[in-house]
């Protein structure tokens, strides 16, 4: 039987405090991904796969999108970010990651980039439904 990998429901109630009390930069960039804005594609949250918590995950294109704080930048956490990735990239995953300093200084290359790895863009559509980048 195949071992489940997404929204594990042990992780469940740490990712929705997760959800409630989103970084500055990881809401910023939400307003910008939730209800399909950026190119119709459908993101979650604080979504799960295996053990780890990913800050955002478009199925459709198997693409994680992580925002990267002070926090990231010891040597322990690269390290933790690079197994992280590592093992994602193993599963299918493409994983892309941003300084939160970014999210809100390029709000457009980053909307950009993230458009970039998707797969098909819809003939003539927009990076967002009101046709901003």
């Amino acid at each position: 039987m195949k071992k489940r990998i997404h929204s594990r429901k042990e992780l469940q109630a740490y990712r929705k405090q997760l959800r409630k009390n989103l970084t500055p930069a990881e809401a910023f960039l939400w307003r910008h991904l939730k209800a399909k804005k950026l190119c119709g594609r459908r993101f979650n949250r604080q979504h799960s796969i295996k053990n780890y918590i990913v800050d955002f995950y478009c199925a459709a294109e198997k693409l994680v999108i992580e925002l990267d704080g002070a926090v990231h930048f010891t040597p322990q956490a690269q390290e933790y970010d690079r197994k992280r990735t590592e093992v994602l990239n193993e599963l299918g995953f493409t994983v892309i990651r941003f300084e939160n300093k970014m999210v809100f200084e390029n709000l457009d290359s980053v909307l950009l980039e993230i458009s970039e790895h998707f797969q098909q863009n819809p003939e003539g559509s927009s990076l967002n439904k009101g046709g901003e980048l």
